[in-house]
């Protein structure tokens, strides 16, 4: 026939329409699906006013007969029903904008057919398209004849809960008599929940007064009756014949792949499949019972603070995988619990919207491996500085709380604590084999990477992930120490020393000396110093181009000096220095340069190292008073504190190395960015960065599964500009299930991040009290502090160091106990608070505040409190 198709053809929806199509494609499915056939579009004629005609033409209607005597041979009356071509998408359902007709006799069918047609032109339909963003409409409706089933229940399903986005609970609603009852909201149905095991698992009865019936007097083909009180309060579904819904719903969503909402029908004890769409509501929807992860970038935004590309976090990931391998290894965790647990050390780090977070609960896995995971979880919240902790109840889903358990993990304990003590004899050697390893690894060849292949490049990489990265123990070792001792000092300050406040431990750990990381700020005063002697060369460092500043700094060779040794030892340590993408001082000297060229201009804002001497000094008095008449706690206090104040600054000093290791690993995948790009297989060098390294590594080595490497990175590189414009994820989020799909990524509760109006407050990790006017820095480029200026930044990492100088004090919103930030300003002697929720919102850059690097508080100073002088 022309113009009429069955369940044999194609699921085309362009000629069938969305109901038929979907039940020609169940039908290869063996499907309980009653029999129907489909008016083509192309069977509706329209007239000069583009409407369609009341009835078919005599041609359709002689195939309609033909189809309806081989549909129903006994005369069985049937359903004609609308099947747009949009209809019951997966964007769109239509849902009762198109008419249906029921019970239709034989004779009445082409007419009912023309007034689907028309229906397809109404007002109504022609709102919705405008409203879904639809085209106009330019033809008729397919048009569904189906057999009519009489059903004694019916209702709809859902394969997955839409409310919840359960997917392994599927909602049945069951309701007497025909569906249209429960579909057109006239009467409400039982509900049934019911498991992936066919359990039902929660059910709602309701009273059910009315019911859709057939009525061959109703143009629709049903009517309202009344039921008794029997009929409306007892269940419409035994629980037997909820499951077979269920599974019925289940069929459905397997054989289209994805969940389904179905209509259905019992009709002598025999269960129908009347129609199924997709369930539109589910994409926006994450499972709820699916796996939970935490999400937290607390001081790892200080490592990698905004977008980061895909280079570095593959790098950054598997390092962090390999290193926490062999810290486990270390603590003598057996072999078989590292290797059955391969999956959590891979998935340390996460990268979501293109910013790297800590998945906390893989971290939490990996500490309950270590013997006395209930004490070393609080110290290691301490060290990672995540605002909260786990919740209780997942706490105790990561460790064993029984009796034995607990008896096993105290023979752990005291196993590993005999290594423990003979890995802390052995660190200082420890450390000096570290050093020796990594100056060895990092040395000079027989052939520099600018003159290396692709293949030696990889080659080179390769030995610096197996020689360092996979044997990273001296860092790791003083980590956990400086933790430990860091914890502990904190604990003793707290109950012998009553220091009910928590900032003793950091009074006693300023100005210790030997810290790397303060170096740099002390190179900058003295090239400051240096430039005064040359006013020439203080005005091009002010605000001419690195060609003026450059042709000054020739004229004098003592600071030419100086800065070519400042580039030497510190080139790598540039901002974002752990990100490979980053820029070092050797490519962009220009934010060193202003930053002696500011300071240069004018006096230092202070005298750091009196300042650090006197809260130290003060610090340790108030511990000898605290402790006079007990020598033996004297004894234990100083024992503790003389390792912490080793293990934190070892461990700052550590880190520098990380910095020499990631710089060079920066400077090979440069080089191999440059091979890519002279090849034309990138279309330029820094592509490279867009790449992962197994792409980069694999693209040499034959592994990779694409050679397209410039399509990737175009590819990689419109998507994350499309995270730049993008809402940030929160600091802190939860996600259930796949991570990228059906989450905003925002903070649970409504709690608000930033306090707009009253003080602030975070940690304080250096003591002293300053007021000043507030300078919010984003970027520390080309940034200039005036005397007295307090900086406040989101984030710091050692590339901010040329701007500590000349701050009054520091106000960050990220960053912990042990985070560079603090750890420098006390060394350095600088009020400092981290840990201040949006304080670069919240503060008003020029606002002035009054800053207790001892207690954690920005207090708001207005303009009437301010001090003589202060302006």
């Amino acid at each position: 026939m022309e113009y009429i198709l069955g369940p044999e053809a194609a699921p085309d929806v362009a000629t069938l329409g969305g109901k038929a199509a979907s039940l020609a494609a169940l039908a290869e499915g063996a499907l309980p699906i009653p029999g129907w056939f489909v008016v083509q579009p192309a069977a509706c004629n329209l007239t000069a006013k583009g409407k369609p005609p009341r009835k078919p033409p005599a041609p359709v209607v002689r195939e309609i007969e033909i189809a309806l005597a081989e549909l129903c041979p006994d005369g069985e009356p049937v359903a004609v029903r609308s099947s747009a071509a949009d209809e019951d998408s997966t964007e769109h359902s239509f849902a009762g904008q198109l008419e249906s007709y029921l019970f239709v006799e034989h004779a009445d069918v082409p007419a009912r057919v023309g007034d689907v047609w028309r229906s397809g032109f109404s007002e109504r339909v022609r709102s919705y398209r405008r409203e879904a963003g639809l085209g106009d409409i330019d033809r008729a409706p397919a048009v569904l004849v189906q057999r009519m089933i009489d059903a004694e229940v019916s209702g709809i399903a859902f394969s997955a809960d839409p409310v919840s986005g359960r997917r392994g609970v599927c909602v049945v609603s069951a309701i007497p008599g025909l569906g249209t009852a429960l579909v057109s909201g006239e009467c409400d149905g039982d509900t049934f929940h019911v498991d992936r095991g066919g359990k039902v698992i929660k059910r709602a009865i309701v009273e059910k007064r009315r019911a859709h019936r057939r009525d061959a007097k109703s143009m629709e083909g049903v009517a309202t009756v009344e039921l008794d009180d029997e009929q409306a309060t007892a269940p419409a579904l035994s629980e037997t014949q909820a499951a077979e819904v269920a599974n019925l719903a289940r069929r459905a969503e397997h054989h289209f792949g994805q969940p389904q909402d179905i209509e259905w029908a019992f009709e002598s004890g025999t269960l129908y499949l009347l129609q199924s769409r997709p369930i539109t509501s589910l994409r926006t929807l994450a499972d709820p019972d699916a796996a939970l992860d935490i999400w937290d970038n607390s001081n790892i935004a200080e490592s990698y603070g905004g977008i980061t590309t895909p280079l570095t976090f593959s790098f950054a990931r598997r390092a962090y995988e390999e290193v926490y391998r062999e810290f486990c290894r270390i603590l003598k965790v057996p072999a078989r619990t590292i290797e059955s647990n391969a999956h959590v050390f891979a998935r340390m780090l996460g990268l979501v919207r293109g910013r790297v977070y800590y998945n906390l609960l893989s971290w939490y896995r990996v500490l309950a491996m270590l013997p006395g995971f209930a004490v070393n979880r609080r110290f290691m919240e301490q060290m990672m500085g995540v605002k909260e902790g786990l919740p209780e109840s997942l706490v105790a889903e990561l460790g064993e709380s029984s009796l034995s358990a607990r008896l096993v993990d105290g023979f752990n304990l005291a196993r590993t604590m005999g290594g423990l003590v003979l890995n802390h004899f052995l660190l200082p050697r420890k450390i000096k084999a570290f050093y020796a390893r990594l100056n060895e690894a990092l040395a000079s060849g027989a052939v520099a990477l600018v003159d290396m292949r692709p293949d030696e490049l990889c080659a080179y990489y390769r030995q610096l992930e197996r020689r360092l990265l996979k044997r990273w123990d001296a860092p790791l070792i003083n980590d956990f120490f400086a933790m430990i001792f860091y914890g502990v000092l904190r604990q003793l300050a707290e109950k012998w020393c009553n220091d009910k406040a928590a900032t003793l431990q950091n009074d006693l750990l300023c100005g210790e000396g030997g810290m790397i990381s303060a170096e740099p700020a002390r190179r900058v005063r003295e090239l400051a110093a240096l430039a005064k002697t040359h006013p020439a060369l203080v005005e091009a460092l002010g605000s001419g181009t690195l060609v003026a500043i450059r042709a000054q700094i020739s004229k004098a060779p003592e600071f030419e000096r100086a800065f070519e040794a400042y580039l030497e030892r510190f080139g790598d340590r540039c901002l974002d220095e752990l990100k490979l993408e980053s820029r070092t001082l050797h490519e962009e000297p220009l934010t060193l340069l202003s930053s002696v060229g500011g300071l240069a201009a004018r006096a230092p804002a202070s005298e750091a190292k009196s300042m650090e001497g006197e809260i130290r000094a003060k610090a340790e008095q108030r511990v000898d008073d605290a402790l006079s008449g007990s020598p033996v706690k004297r004894a234990v206090f100083g024992w503790v504190l003389g390792h912490a104040r080793t293990r934190v600054r070892d461990r700052e000093n550590l880190r520098f190395e990380r910095t020499r290791l990631f710089g060079r690993v920066r400077r090979v995948f440069v080089e191999l960015g440059r091979r890519f790009a002279a090849l034309g297989v990138l279309g330029d060098a820094r592509d490279v960065f867009w790449l992962e390294v197994e792409e980069c590594m694999g693209f040499v080595d034959g592994t990779t599964s694409s050679a397209d490497l410039a399509g990737i990175a175009a590819l990689r590189r419109a998507e994350f500009e499309s995270y730049e414009n993008m809402e940030a994820p929160a600091d802190r989020f939860e996600t259930r299930g796949i991570v990228h799909h059906g989450h905003d990524y925002r903070a649970t509760g409504d709690a608000s991040e930033a306090i707009l109006e009253g003080d602030l407050s975070g940690i304080g990790c250096c003591p002293g009290i300053v007021r000043g006017p507030a300078r919010v820095i984003r970027d520390p480029r080309g940034a200039r502090l005036n005397p007295g200026d307090i900086l406040v930044a989101e984030r710091t990492d050692p590339g901010w160091i040329m701007l500590f100088p000349s701050a009054a004090g520091l106000v960050v919103e990220r960053g912990s106990l042990l985070s560079h930030s603090a750890i420098v300003a006390r060394e350095m002697g600088i009020p400092a608070v981290v840990s201040v929720s949006g304080a670069t919102r919240a503060l008003g850059d020029g606002e002035w505040v009054e800053l207790d690097g001892s207690t954690g508080i920005v207090r708001r100073i207005r303009e009437k409190e301010r001090g003589a002088g202060e302006h």
